[in-house]
């Protein structure tokens, strides 16, 4: 697997954004490379009432607090952008019952993809498993659906989130993980290397990765047990902590703490058949997200708080908490 590189997030290619001036309303695809250092976030504004999205919205609209303190915004697009995006299916023994369904419900993730969307597919149980290619032909993605991920085993699931980053690593601008499982990760229990919560999580805040997340309730296996591939263990106390006691059958807690922190959402189901407008919703909200952009205020290579609010009554907004900032220019230079 390629080695995490730790970067900082720029936008280039776009001379008015960079001079401060808004970005052209137009659908376009930002640059984010390591070498200067503004700050991209994407937000997602919902009505407080019925969970609408909010369309529409200008730059007055917006404040951004970076460790408290308000920054002025130097990029601002409110058009339609384009994702790049692996779709990371749970294949582990508790899902055999769910199969059908799910390989029905994420063609409906494939028809909402635009020509300048990039997406892989992956799968996870036995094996890790991804598609060749990033692409946006629906039937590649279909025959891939169909015939190349093969159900059955644990749970690897924070290693199989990681394998998504990694993929993702080498583009530009927005990079989506869109993960769905039953169960808890089971990966120690199987003897893999251990990829955490904690560290998927640290990464994310890295390398400006997105996540959203949707959390399934198992149907009978096949055998007429309700088993989760060997799944254990309840809750992460205090976020990233050690697992609770207590078994159970619920979707891993931590995939609601990740998806909150990188600015995605969480959609936990307990009726397949909301499973497919569920990928349509994820598929609208990342084609109406705000981006918004700021000058990092110091290259001190801490985590920086993120806070992005909506000055308009009845909205909710959801974007990354959370950035690594660069480095000092000696300490990088050095590197």
């Amino acid at each position: 697997m390629r080695a995490v590189r730790v970067c900082t997030f720029v936008m280039a290619g776009v001379a008015a954004a960079l001079s401060g001036r808004v970005a052209a309303q137009q659908p376009q695809e930002p640059l984010f490379r390591s070498s200067t250092q503004t700050v991209p976030v994407y937000a997602t504004v919902l009505d407080t009432v019925d969970s609408r999205l909010v369309n529409g919205l200008s730059r007055a609209d917006f404040d951004v607090l970076d460790n408290g303190r308000k920054q002025p915004l130097t990029v601002f697009d409110n058009g339609e952008q384009a994702i790049s995006i692996v779709i990371m299916l749970d294949l582990s023994g508790s899902m055999l019952g769910n199969l059908p369904t799910l390989r029905r419900a994420a063609v409906q993730m494939f028809t909402q993809l635009r020509p300048d969307d990039k997406a892989r597919l992956g799968g996870f149980g036995n094996r890790i498993v991804l598609s060749e290619r990033f692409t946006n032909d629906q039937d590649e993605l279909i025959r891939a659906l169909w015939f190349d991920l093969v159900p059955g085993g644990d749970t690897p699931l924070w290693g199989a989130v990681n394998v998504s980053m990694t993929a993702l690593a080498h583009l530009d601008g927005r990079r989506v993980v869109l993960v769905l499982s039953d169960g808890k990760d089971t990966a120690a229990r199987s003897g893999r290397p251990a990829v955490t919560l904690a560290s998927v999580a640290d990464r994310s805040q890295a390398e400006d990765f997105m996540v959203y997340a949707i959390g399934l309730a198992s149907r009978s296996s096949p055998s007429g047990g309700r088993g989760y591939g060997g799944g254990y263990g309840g809750g992460y106390g205090g976020g990233y902590g050690g697992r609770g006691s207590g078994g159970g059958d619920e979707p891993d807690p931590g995939l609601k703490v990740l998806a909150t922190e990188s600015g995605g959402g969480y959609f936990e189901l307990h009726d397949t058949d909301t499973l497919g407008p569920t990928f349509e919703r994820i598929a609208s909200e990342l084609h109406h997200q705000y981006l918004l952009g700021y000058t990092a205020p110091e290259r001190d290579g801490k985590l920086h708080a993120i806070e992005v609010r909506v000055n308009k009554p009845g909205m909710t907004v959801r974007a990354r908490k959370s950035y690594l900032a660069p480095k000092p220019l000696s300490t990088a230079n050095k590197q």
